[in-house]
Order: C-alpha cells, then sequence, then structure tokens
C-alpha cells in the first residue's frame, strides 16, 4: 500500500491524535520474541495510516511497554468482568483505535465504544458496527451518550473503560464525568489510569506525549482522594504498570521503584465502583 492510499490521519485533534501512541505499541510489541500481548489487528491497521509512526521508534523507549502493560490490566479487569457478567455491557471511554472487543469478545456482551466525531470516523474505516457494538461519536462529558447505553443496559451490570484518556481532562471536568456516571450508573465499575501531579507538571517531557503536542492536564497523587469528592465513589484495587513484566524497564527504573516504592504511584490503574 503506498502513502497515496493510505488513510490520512491528519484531521485529528492533538489530544485525539494520541490515540496512535497505544495503537503503535501493541503493533510494535507484536513483533517482539515475547511480547507483552500479540494485536495483529493493531499492525494492520498501522500499516494503512498515512502517519509518521517512524519517529515513535526513534524517540520512545518507555512507551511500548507501559502502553501494552496498561492494556494488560485493562483486559484482565474486563475478562473478570465478562466472567461474572457475560451479558454485561461494556462502554470504551476514548476508544480511539483500540482493539479490546477483537481480544476478549464472548459473543453475548453489548459494547459502545465512544470517542469525539474525528476519532470515531478514523475507527469506523477498520472497524464494523453489529447489534452488539455500536460506536459513539461525542465528548463522553455528553449525557447522551448515557441514555443511550442505559436504554441498551436495562440495569444490567457496566463497566466503564478510560484507557488512556482521563489524563488529558482537565480535574474538573473529570468530576464532572465520574458524577455523570455515577448519577446515571449506580454500582458501575469503572476502571482509569492516572498519573501523580509531578508526572502531570512534566507531561511536555514525556516520550510519545510529547511527539503528538498534547500535555496532561489533570495529576492525581492518591487516587483513593477521590473519595472525598463524591461519597459514591469507592476506589476498588490499585495497580501499577511498573508491578508487571519488571525484566522489561531498565534496570535504573526498576532500582528506582525497588528502593523507593512510592515512584510506582506516578502511574496507577484503578478500579472503582460509582454508587
Amino acid at each position: 500500500m503506498t502513502s497515496s492510499t493510505k488513510i490520512d490521519v491528519t484531521t485529528l485533534g492533538t489530544v485525539q491524535e494520541t490515540l496512535l501512541i497505544p495503537l503503535w505499541a501493541r503493533a510494535r510489541e507484536s513483533r517482539e520474541p515475547n511480547p507483552i500481548l500479540c494485536d495483529p489487528k493493531a499492525a494492520e491497521i498501522v500499516a494503512s495510516l498515512d502517519y509518521d509512526f517512524a519517529r515513535f521508534e526513534q524517540e520512545t523507549k518507555l512507551t511500548q511497554v507501559v502502553a501494552c502493560v496498561l492494556a494488560t490490566i485493562f483486559d484482565r479487569w474486563t475478562r473478570k468482568f465478562l466472567d461474572e457478567h457475560p451479558d454485561g455491557t461494556i462502554v470504551e471511554i476514548g476508544a480511539g483505535l483500540d482493539t479490546r472487543y477483537e481480544r476478549l469478545d464472548n459473543g453475548r456482551a453489548r459494547w459502545f465504544e465512544l470517542d469525539l466525531p474525528d476519532a470515531i470516523a478514523v475507527r469506523r474505516q477498520f472497524f464494523d458496527e453489529t447489534i452488539r457494538r455500536q460506536f459513539v461519536a461525542m465528548s463522553a462529558l455528553e449525557p447522551a451518550w448515557t441514555e443511550m447505553v442505559a436504554e441498551a443496559s436495562a440495569g444490567g451490570p457496566v463497566l466503564i473503560l478510560a484507557e488512556a484518556v482521563l489524563l488529558y481532562f482537565e480535574e474538573a471536568d473529570v468530576r464532572r464525568l465520574f458524577a455523570l456516571i455515577a448519577d446515571r450508573f449506580p454500582g458501575a465499575l469503572v476502571a482509569f489510569d492516572t498519573c501523580g501531579r509531578l508526572a502531570q507538571r512534566n507531561s511536555r517531557k514525556l516520550e510519545a506525549v510529547r511527539l503528538t503536542g498534547a500535555e496532561f492536564r489533570w495529576g492525581i497523587d492518591d487516587v483513593h482522594e477521590i473519595e472525598h469528592w463524591d461519597p459514591r465513589f469507592h476506589v476498588l484495587e490499585v495497580d501499577s504498570v511498573m508491578n508487571h513484566y519488571r525484566q522489561r524497564f531498565g534496570w535504573g527504573l526498576r532500582a528506582l521503584t525497588t528502593v523507593l516504592p512510592v515512584t510506582r504511584r506516578l502511574f496507577t490503574v484503578n478500579l472503582c465502583r460509582f454508587g
């Protein structure tokens, strides 16, 4: 496929462009001898896009591993939800070009993949909607999507995933989104990743994020702080990418997070129940 026939993604906004980071990471990881995850669909999409992925190859060291470990943690919680609620409803906020449906769908659950219109337009180039899989082109802050999901789920179990998304929100918008979810889906499980305030302040220096021109706008040093935002927010589990596949991280980073375990909380993955 020549560059003239590849799909143009220059229409993506600055933050939306960051969806290409985990896509590239999963595709590149699939070529490793012992991959953290194997994602042939991601490799197919990367080959079809008119985008300079070479700069990720040249200027990133940790992004590939971090993004793929992050995905496996979200996958673990999704599998558990599907095991316990095979007919449940899954909502992916900021779906981008994620392939979780391809990796995990059980043939019974309902999936809603939500993102801004420009991102969904690119997504439609590679994925098809079905009766159980619906694309939603709107901001996560618009209440309309919650009505669509509530009608489809009919009060049943709901898992909401926000992978590599909320870091780009202002805190006020995170609070607004969480309140919206708690109001409409009492008892829902919500999984999302966070960074500490130090990492947030220095996000313009972070590898692939820096290359897109985006920046992190929300940082939180201890995710349990959200329990003080609203009594309906309950943290169930907190994990860190640095707890997994440690052999893939440099010795300096491994040593730092061993001597100072608090540094593992610079980037965490969190599972909560709202309501």
